[in-house]
């Protein structure tokens, strides 16, 4: 077994237009001074790296390595979330989810697919010139909006039609990733057509259980949707390359249940929270990685409808470092054992 690696954060939520959340080196002098030891950068803020740049120049990625050594810090992996999104959109989305790409592609759904699968092209290299063995995403979705709930019934073949579509875009991207030694981490999450292990195994089958397609272990995700996030991690272990440390809780009432209601955040029976103030059994999430040797980072995610950000994170820190399990060396019960041979054994079995 290995110790995990943390606790890191995920810059995505924190970055800003004033100090120190306007910079890669400010931020990172911030998170190294409230207790993190690793960062998760978000690659399409260009306030914190070149993605494309990252991947065309290993000079360059070694400056981008200097800045976050330089405050103590390690970079834990590159994100490519809202660029892993544009890879697959269903229609009904293609107008809100142009925010994610340069203006350039809005309106041009295969210009600005093709922009995303660059993106993760890039991201793949870039991850090697940072030394980075493991990449988070999303998987995008075809099949969310229309196909979630089976009402109307859904033509015959659609899902299929849906995940070998999906498989088609990401193979390239997956090969990509193969060509320079990344696992990419796909989140599971609701609006994702990756969004349970269900789902999850069947995007597995469509790509060829490309021993690229690995998962991004998120509990929060798993809360709202009342799965059982322990047995998640027994199930799907050996996938399991990267950590989002997340609270949520899920508290339904007689007037709305996992679906919200098309409430806001802070009256939805499901909800994210600060660490510590929801219901995630995190000594058993930890201790179930540690079991399984995962070998990765533990990288908070703040996202929290009631607790100021900055809270969340000096809180978070601390957290995340109380839960790694400092993993022993020895046996418990090594004092009580015997010197032993084959036939010391043989004796003991009557042989």
């Amino acid at each position: 077994m290995r110790t995990i690696k943390g606790p890191g954060i995920f810059l995505a939520q924190f970055m800003g237009d004033t100090a120190p959340f306007n910079s890669l080196k400010s931020i990172c002098e911030w998170a190294a001074s409230i207790g993190f030891k690793g960062v998760q950068i978000p690659s399409w803020d260009t306030r914190l790296i070149n993605l494309q740049q990252a991947a065309e120049s290993k000079t360059y990625a070694d400056e981008i390595k200097g800045i976050v050594n330089a405050s103590g810090l390690e970079i834990t992996e590159l994100s490519t979330h809202l660029q892993g999104q544009l890879v697959a959109v269903n229609p009904a989305f293609s107008e809100m989810f142009d925010q994610f790409a340069p203006a350039q592609y809005h309106n041009n759904i295969n210009a600005r697919t093709e922009w995303a699968v660059n993106q993760l092209k890039y991201a793949a290299k870039a991850s090697r010139n940072l030394g980075l063995d493991a990449h988070a995403t999303f998987s995008g979705a075809l099949l969310w909006a229309p196909a979630m709930y089976p009402w109307p019934q859904r033509p015959t073949g659609l899902v299929e039609a849906g995940f070998a579509e999906l498989a088609k875009r990401w193979m390239p991207i997956l090969n990509a990733f193969e060509e320079q030694g990344v696992d990419v981490c796909y989140e599971i999450h609701p609006g994702e057509d990756l969004h349970d292990g269900a789902s999850y195994e069947r995007f597995l089958e469509a790509v060829g259980n490309h021993k690229r397609a690995c998962l991004l272990y998120d509990p929060s995700h798993l809360v709202l949707q009342c799965l059982n996030y322990l047995e998640y991690i027994d199930i799907y272990h050996e996938r399991i390359k990267a950590f989002h440390v997340k609270d949520a809780e899920f508290n339904p009432t007689g007037r709305s249940g996992v679906y919200g209601g098309f409430q806001s955040w802070i009256d939805r029976p499901g909800r994210f929270r600060s660490l510590g103030d929801g219901q995630v059994d995190f000594k058993s999430v930890f201790s179930k990685l540690t079991q399984y040797d995962y070998a990765g980072w533990a990288v908070m995610e703040w996202e929290c409808c009631m607790k100021h950000p900055e809270d969340g994170a000096k809180e978070g820190a601390p957290f995340i470092k109380n839960h790694i399990i400092r993993v022993t060396d020895k046996a418990f019960d090594d004092f009580a054992g015997a010197a032993t041979d084959d036939a010391f054994n043989n004796r003991i079995l009557g042989i």
